[in-house]
C-alpha cells in the first residue's frame, strides 16, 4: 500500500542488507512521527480540545456514527448541547465525500486526501487543523484512513485511540488485528441493529475484545438507529473532564 510504513508488497526474495536499511528508514520516521504527535498533543490541549482518532477498516460506519452523534446532540440529547460541539478532519486515499457529507451536516470537516499514503500522520493532521476555526467546537475527531494495520504506529497527539468494529465484519476481528485492538482506549460494536440479520455472535466478540484489550471500554452502538450512542458521549463527557489525566496516559 504506502512506502513509508512497510505494508508494500516484497518480493519473494528478500535483501538483507536493504530490509536492515528499510527497518532503520522506519524507526527515523516513527521517532520523527512521535515529536510531532506530542506537539499537536500539547498544542490541542491548550485549545480546550478533546481529540478522538477514530481507526476501523473500511465500511464500518466512521462517518455515519460522527453524523449520529451529531444529530444525537442536537435533537435527542439536549444535555450535551453546549458540552460538545464537533470538529472532524477525515483521511482518506482519494475523495473529499465524506468531509462534504459531515459538512452537510454544518459540521466543521476538513478532508486530507493522502493518496497512496494508508494511514495519517501527524504532521498531516496539525496542517489539516490550521484549516479549521478551532475555537468553534471542543471535540476534535480525526476519522483515520480505513485499515487496521498501518494506523496503529502513528501516535497523531489523540487523546482517546477508538477502533470501530461492525457486525458485519465477524467476531474475530480483535483476534485478527491485535496491535490495533492494544491501543485502543475504546472499541465500539456498530450496527448493532443488523447483529440478528448476519448472525452476529455477540458474546463471543464481547469476550474476544478483552483478550486483546481489556483496558478499552466496549459500548455496542448503531449509527443508523442512534442505540447507544448516549451512552456513548455520557463516557466522552467524562473523559472531557479528565482530559489532562487521558493525555497522560496516551503519551506513554
Amino acid at each position: 500500500m504506502c512506502q513509508n510504513c512497510g505494508c508494500n508488497a516484497m518480493n519473494n526474495i528478500v535483501d538483507v542488507n536493504s530490509l536492515t536499511q528499510k527497518i532503520e528508514i522506519n524507526q527515523r520516521i516513527l521517532t520523527k512521527n512521535d515529536r510531532l504527535a506530542l506537539q499537536n498533543r500539547h498544542f490541542f490541549k491548550s485549545q480546550g480540545l478533546l481529540v478522538i482518532n477514530l481507526l476501523s477498516s473500511p465500511g464500518s460506519g466512521k462517518t455515519a456514527l460522527i453524523e449520529r452523534m451529531q444529530i444525537e446532540i442536537e435533537q435527542g440529547l439536549q444535555e450535551y448541547s453546549d458540552r460538545f460541539k464537533i470538529g472532524v478532519i477525515v483521511g482518506d486515499l482519494a475523495t473529499d465525500n465524506d468531509a462534504q457529507r459531515l459538512q452537510s451536516r454544518k459540521i466543521p470537516a476538513v478532508q486530507i486526501t493522502t493518496g497512496n499514503a494508508c494511514h495519517l500522520e501527524a504532521n498531516m493532521v496539525r496542517k489539516a487543523a490550521q484549516k479549521l476555526d478551532l475555537d468553534s467546537f471542543n471535540l476534535l475527531i480525526i476519522e483515520n484512513v480505513g485499515n487496521l494495520v498501518c494506523p496503529a504506529a502513528y501516535d497523531l497527539g489523540e487523546d482517546l485511540r477508538i477502533v470501530l468494529l461492525s457486525v458485519t465484519e465477524g467476531e474475530d476481528k480483535p483476534l485478527k488485528y491485535p496491535t490495533m485492538f492494544k491501543s485502543a482506549q475504546i472499541v465500539i460494536i456498530n450496527k448493532i441493529d443488523l447483529a440478528e440479520a448476519v448472525d452476529f455472535e455477540r458474546d463471543k466478540a464481547i469476550a474476544n475484545i478483552p483478550k486483546i484489550a481489556p483496558q478499552a471500554q466496549i459500548f455496542e452502538v448503531s449509527a443508523k438507529t442512534g442505540q447507544g450512542i448516549k451512552s456513548l458521549l455520557t463516557y466522552l463527557n467524562c473523559c472531557k473532564i479528565s482530559s489532562p489525566s487521558i493525555t497522560s496516559s496516551s503519551s506513554s
